[in-house]
């Protein structure tokens, strides 16, 4: 089904993130290995039982958001004015939690610097395992769901230690390739995985040459999300627009709107910015929200360059549900970063990548480094949305809607911004990007 002609708002995000490693030079495992599957494996996430520990989440979830900041900042480096960004910074640091979990000295302090990881071993798993289990705990409006893998060559033995850890956190289970002699088969395995995980969205993710003899683990994580806006868009009511690109072309694209009493949202604003924030639709589960940075001029670059997550995080805590007229793009972008790798050496993190590093914690000597991370996303935008939305959406305008005489404030996002998709009960961002060209490409 085309994820397109379902109702709502519709986000569809679909995450890969892989990171090969190269090297191993220990003994062969006595247990006879799995040969490659000749479909893709079943691969579950493992959700821990027990109690939440609210303060090991909060501590990830602030390092997880201080990352997605530096990593916006760091990709937007050298980047055309036009180009658009997309990622998730929540699969990226959880693929490099994994990582983290096998590294050592240097490279271990590396990587936890980059990635602002607590110090407490315990903290770090704990928030983690929390976080995946609200992730992957499940509402009936909306999908949205996690997943984690490691894909290792039958042949190099890896610590149970280590193993048993990047289960029991992180839901990642093992899976034994033959790297060294079926390269290209073990490929097409963990390709299927993604698709299976995506929705066979992304496909041919990892493309040949990326597996070869040499490589020795590869760690996946994958993420999908699908929503409605609780407050949707009329279609009927969305035409062609004038939006200015970051270079200063104007381009005609077709401009959703809210102008009707009913469209209360959470607002704010500054002297330099508007914030908006657009719920999605949820039963049960947790309230997600899409949140835009709109600066009031037609540049983009003073608000970046001013963007962290501690100025993030006071902004919304200043909106209050407000009438606003909104008028905002539809669009659909894919991004890949099949480089990242380089881009995470230059914030802090080279000797992972490098002859030097230390990921003795995997296989209890040295011989192994990242030789690629690879990460890939798509989003869907549109109006359509549902008549429960709607009826829902009524509840909460009379709820929370204040008697306010001041003039409503117009939301035109007829020029580049940020948005970002977060969990609005912990803060966790979990999807991040600009949007500096909305044209079709």
């Amino acid at each position: 089904m085309d994820p397109r002609t379902i109702g709502g708002c519709l986000f569809t995000t679909l995450i890969l993130l892989c990171i090969a490693f190269t090297g191993c030079t220990g003994t062969p495992p006595s247990q006879p290995a799995t040969p490659p599957a000749t479909t893709a494996p079943e691969v579950p996430v493992t959700i821990p039982t027990g109690s939440s520990d609210s303060t090991a989440e909060q501590a990830v979830t602030a390092a997880n958001n201080r990352f997605a900041f530096d990593l916006y900042s760091q990709l937007g480096k050298g980047a055309s004015a036009d180009t658009n960004l997309f990622f998730s910074p929540f699969s990226i640091s959880s693929a490099l939690a994994i990582t983290y979990e096998g590294a050592k000295g240097q490279t271990a302090d590396e990587i936890r610097s980059v990635f602002y990881f607590p110090s407490d071993a315990s903290a770090m798993r704990n928030g983690f395992s929390g976080l995946n289990a609200i992730i992957n705990g499940g509402d009936p409006a909306y999908t949205l769901r996690t997943a984690n893998a490691l894909w290792a060559e039958k042949t190099c033995p890896f610590l149970s230690g280590y193993t048993t850890t990047a289960e029991q956190y992180y839901g990642a289970k093992v899976t034994n390739l033959d790297f060294k002699n079926q390269p290209e088969p073990s490929r097409l395995t963990i390709n299927q995985w993604v698709e299976a995980q995506t929705n066979d969205k992304i496909k041919d993710l990892l493309q040949e040459g990326t597996i070869d003899p040499l490589t020795r683990l590869v760690i996946t994580n994958a993420i999908y999300f699908k929503g409605d806006w609780v407050k949707q868009f009329d279609v009927n009511k969305t035409s062609d627009s004038d939006f200015r690109t970051g270079s200063g072309k104007t381009k005609k694209v077709p401009m959703m709107q809210r102008t009707d009493e009913d469209a209360i949202y959470r607002y704010a604003e500054t002297g330099d910015l508007q914030l908006l924030a657009m719920p999605y639709e949820h039963e049960s589960g947790r309230q997600l929200s899409m949140v835009i940075l709109l600066p009031k001029g037609d540049s983009l670059a003073p608000v970046e360059a001013s963007l962290e997550s501690g100025t993030f995080r006071d902004l919304l805590q200043s909106t209050k549900s407000r009438q606003v007229e909104v008028y905002f793009p539809k669009f659909k972008l894919e991004t890949k970063y099949d480089k990242l790798g380089g881009i995470l050496a230059a914030m802090g993190m080279p000797t992972a990548f490098s002859d030097s590093a230390d990921f003795s914690g995997m296989t209890g000597s040295k011989g192994l480094y990242i030789s690629d991370v690879v990460h890939q996303a798509y989003v869907d935008v549109n109006e359509e949305g549902t008549e429960a939305a709607a009826a829902t959406a009524v509840v909460m305008r009379l709820a929370a809607a204040p008697v306010d005489p001041e003039p409503i404030p117009v939301f035109r996002a007829n020029h580049p911004f940020v948005f970002i998709i977060q969990d609005d009960e912990s803060g966790a961002i979990l999807f991040m990007g600009r949007i500096a060209d909305p044209s079709p490409a």
